[in-house]
């Protein structure tokens, strides 16, 4: 798999990704999220290719305090095939060469199997409770 950079000409492809893997919702444009992503760090917006198809996803950002990843994806004929692991390694150099000290994961808690598959990278569950504000409405 060729790990690069998202480009304009991947965004149907990626949108259907994320649909395939179940990580679109009603309240997230994805075409707006991806959008948004592109005005702020782009280059840590990855796909990874594979015979010149968009077949994972991951997008990060660092704010200075914080890494966070969103996104990530993996077509689900590819899955537990190490596609996830070599996403997440890359992203984890990249953000370390910015001087991030620690990288937060998000993930929802009917999704055991994205549990476990962070758990299996050494990420654990941190002792906090997750909040959040929409301030613009996608719908």
């Amino acid at each position: 798999m060729l790990i690069r950079s998202f480009r304009t000409s991947d965004e149907g492809a990626v949108i259907a990704l994320w649909r395939e893997c179940g990580l679109t919702r009603a309240w997230n444009d994805p075409r707006k999220d991806i959008t948004r992503k592109l005005t702020v760090q782009p280059e840590l917006f990855l796909v990874g290719e594979l015979d010149g198809k968009v077949i994972a996803t991951l997008m990060a950002g660092y704010e200075g305090h914080r890494g966070w990843v969103n996104y990530l994806a993996i077509d689900p004929a590819a899955q537990r095939s190490g596609l996830g692991r070599a996403l997440m390694t890359e992203i984890e150099r990249r953000l370390l060469d910015r001087g991030c000290p620690k990288l937060n994961v998000q993930v929802r808690a009917t999704n055991a199997s994205a549990v476990e598959f962070y758990r299996s990278l050494g990420y654990a569950l941190d002792d906090v409770v997750s909040l959040g504000k929409r301030l613009e409405s996608d719908g």
